[in-house]
């Protein structure tokens, strides 16, 4: 494999979309019968993560959001003691009903599926807010809500996508690609390589039929080492989610995108 970033290079294959569909309804079904008293199996749940920027690949873990209802909210933020980790095992026994014999577990933001063949999903209980945004529960620490965006970010990188002729996505789909085969043993998480990838890109775009570029090989990738060195990622300085403008940690992560950026050079 290159290591230069390819136009379409790295694509889901048909039966991992298609299980991960599968999954995904049936996970939103079961929090529906639980919490909402339905048998829809597509409302109140979107993609959110990697397959929600449309920048995952075949070994990215699958992050849901499933909306409860409002009312829920005050129930359990009036609990005394930890209520966020109440809310998760409720949520954990509602996926139980419909994977009773997968690995669920509830930690810290979410409840963790582990599938026998090796998929992950993450599902986060929240519950949406006047503005658009999401309050989702945090155990640790005694337990805390938290707020997320998540339409803004996927909105925000796709229009960018579509002005870089689609190379915002390739890009971050090629840089989760070296990491999960050459780095694996370091850490980086995929809103970091988003987010970076984001504010890195510029106005670089793949050219479209007819156009030609005077740049030599190998220039965007020296553009992304640049940016990296130049704004201090390399020393772990955090950078601001796309469209929700949410403070984006790299303190974990910058070491392992820095090899890989590296590597494409």
């Amino acid at each position: 494999m290159s290591n230069r970033v390819q136009k379409n290079g790295e694509r889901i294959s048909y039966d991992t979309r298609k299980l991960v569909s599968l999954r995904y309804h049936t996970v939103t079904k079961a929090i529906n019968n639980e919490f909402w008293n339905s048998i829809s199996d597509t409302q109140h749940s979107l993609y959110v993560g990697s397959y929600g920027r449309n920048t995952a690949i075949d070994t990215s873990d699958v992050d849901i959001l499933v909306e409860l209802p409002s009312n829920l909210f005050d129930h359990y933020n009036n609990l005394s003691g930890n209520s966020q980790s109440r809310l998760l095992q409720a949520v954990r026994n509602a996926i139980l009903n419909a994977y009773p014999r997968s690995d669920v577990r509830a930690d810290g933001q979410v409840v963790k599926i582990a599938f026998s063949d090796g998929m992950y999903f993450e599902i986060v209980p929240a519950f949406k807010s006047w503005d658009g945004k999401f309050k989702y529960p945090d155990t640790n620490t005694g337990g805390s809500w938290k707020s997320t965006n998540p339409k803004a970010e996927q909105e925000a990188m796709a229009q960018k996508n579509k002005s870089s002729n689609g190379l915002l996505y390739d890009t971050c789909k090629h840089i989760r690609s070296i990491r999960d085969n050459d780095f694996s043993s370091y850490h980086l998480s995929g809103i970091v390589i988003d987010s970076f990838v984001y504010e890195a890109i510029g106005n670089w775009r793949w050219l479209n039929s007819g156009e030609s570029s005077s740049q030599p090989s190998g220039t965007y990738e020296r553009v992304l080492l640049d940016y990296y060195n130049q704004h201090g990622i390399c020393w772990g300085w955090n950078i601001a989610a796309p469209g929700s403008n949410d403070t984006v940690s790299t303190t974990s992560s910058y070491e392992c995108l820095g090899k890989v950026l590296k590597s494409m050079i």
